[in-house]
């Protein structure tokens, strides 16, 4: 059987806060809450991004709790997103009817990097322009697009998105967060 959007809006209702549904390929995927420090660095790369958007007016940054329905009908929450002005106008009450143009998903320690980089890559197919996966353990990032390598970058590295995000730039090791000593 084949679940619709008002199916996972029902089991959402019934699971509460404490899981995320996404509905992947007509069926209904319990996600895990997120690792500590897998959300914090989702949290930082958001802040960092937002911070920079939206005095600008160029667009919106959400979290894992927007959820997006794709063109396939597949219903799917990035770690982080962000949509251009121009594509969503004002942030609809329920689930944005698009695809984002600029994914991050954040490794936390239940993730495989098989799921991830696939989840991404579903994501490019139904339109976004950018993904990227960050694996805070590792302290690395990968920059993916359809039909391109990925880019990999480390710490000392600039992460830059000039076709999408011209001016933006955020230093890799400024996601990792800080260890605060005695």
């Amino acid at each position: 059987m084949v679940l619709t959007v008002k199916d996972l809006e029902q089991v959402q209702a019934k699971l509460g806060d404490d899981y995320r549904v996404e509905l992947v390929d007509g069926e209904i995927v319990v996600m895990s809450p997120s690792g500590y420090e897998s959300d914090e660095v989702a949290f930082e790369f958001g802040a960092q991004l937002r911070n920079w958007a939206k005095p600008r007016q160029l667009g919106r940054v959400t979290g894992a709790g927007a959820g997006f329905i794709l063109p396939n009908s597949d219903t799917r929450a990035p770690d982080v997103s962000f949509v251009q002005a121009e594509r969503l106008r004002r942030s609809p009450q329920g689930f944005a009817e698009l695809a984002p143009d600029l994914i991050v998903e954040v490794k936390s320690p239940s993730d495989s990097l098989v799921g991830l980089r696939t989840k991404i890559e579903r994501f490019l197919e139904q339109g976004t322009q950018i993904g990227i996966l960050i694996h805070p353990e590792q302290r690395w990032l990968e920059v993916r697009r359809l039909n391109q390598e990925p880019i990999l970058l480390k710490d000392g590295d600039r992460l830059t998105l000039p076709d999408l995000l011209p001016g933006w730039e955020l230093l890799v090791s400024e996601l990792w967060p800080p260890v605060f000593e005695p």
